[in-house]
């Protein structure tokens, strides 16, 4: 979250008065994030979020906006969107496509304990047993077809290990898909990071920024999470937190037997995305906005650490 596009109260008092809710009394902007511009509106009546969307493509907004509203329907812990009294959601503010959201309760842990972990594996694995069944579909942007084609920008940038390293794993993972049946899709969040949590203490009060939310694989959005909540800072795996996510996940989903096989695999696709991302914004790429990029050595370490080690036995679960 961050402010690239400046707002005045008169604009947002004005605003707000399309939506039943109460009269404007502040505004602040919000530090922090790299692609959007984000405010703390309060009203008389409540404290809400607004959004302005600075880039990515607009016409894909109307999937985060039924999606949000979906899961919360189905009681999830996300903030569906406010619409206006005549029903809409999406408007326009300041020539930017605009979205007001519920302030949801909290803070993100910097560094995630067990019962942290065992709420989010609970909500997570109660997301997937709910998305299964949302009728909207976006392709996921950054599946293995995307790490087949991009891979290759950044090649040049980085040394000839880690350059047969990549081109490797990419053919390994083609090759090991290819062999199991379609895994469990649904919508996804396609990027919760613990910085896109909100936690009261160990209650989890809200998940936020679905705008890499796309339809995919279950076990590709499991193994991002895991990836980051339960990796220690050599990248390796701590088995307490790990434990903690799968067992709190697979008492709402279980994982199949397809999903088991593969599932080192994905832990280490998803290290490759996240490394090949972070790349690619410092090499071939940089943000729209003056923004520090993510350090891609961190999932390099990861992506190490997974092929050196492996994954930890998934734990069982009795239901």
């Amino acid at each position: 979250m961050a402010v690239f596009t400046p707002l005045s109260d008169a604009q947002v008092a004005a605003f707000l008065d399309t939506f039943d809710v109460g009269r404007f009394t502040a505004l602040q902007g919000v530090a922090g994030g790299t692609e959007n511009s984000t405010f703390f509106v309060t009203t008389d009546r409540r404290k809400l979020v607004l959004t302005l969307f600075e880039q990515g493509e607009h016409e894909e907004l109307p999937f985060f906006v039924d999606l949000l509203d979906y899961l919360a329907e189905h009681r999830l812990p996300v903030p569906g969107t406010v619409h206006d009294r005549e029903g809409v959601a999406l408007h326009s503010l300041a020539d930017k496509p605009a979205l007001l959201f519920p302030r949801l309760p909290g803070r993100y842990p910097e560094s995630p304990n067990i019962a942290q972990c065992r709420a989010l594996g609970d909500t997570l694995g109660h997301m997937h047993v709910v998305s299964q069944h949302f009728p909207g579909h976006r392709p996921n942007p950054r599946d293995l077809h995307w790490l087949r084609v991009k891979h290759h920008k950044v090649l040049t940038y980085i040394s000839p290990s880690d350059q047969t390293l990549m081109k490797n794993e990419v053919d390994e993972f083609e090759s090991a898909f290819s062999q199991h049946a379609e895994l469990p899709q649904g919508a996804i969040h396609g990027d919760l990071f613990r910085d896109n949590t909100l936690f009261d203490g160990d209650r989890l009060g809200g998940i936020i920024d679905f705008y890499n939310g796309c339809t995919g694989e279950l076990l590709f959005d499991l193994a991002i999470v895991v990836n980051d909540w339960a990796s220690d800072a050599d990248g390796r795996l701590n088995p307490e937190r790990y434990d903690a996510l799968l067992c709190a996940y697979q008492a709402r989903r279980p994982l199949t037997q397809d999903e088991r096989e593969l599932w080192p695999l994905m832990l280490r696709m998803t290290a490759l995305r996240y490394w090949l991302s972070r790349l690619l914004v410092v090499y071939v790429d940089p943000p729209a906005h003056d923004l520090t990029p993510h350090d891609p050595e961190r999932f390099r370490t990861i992506l190490h650490a997974r092929i050196n080690h492996g994954a930890l036995p998934i734990p069982e679960v009795n239901r």
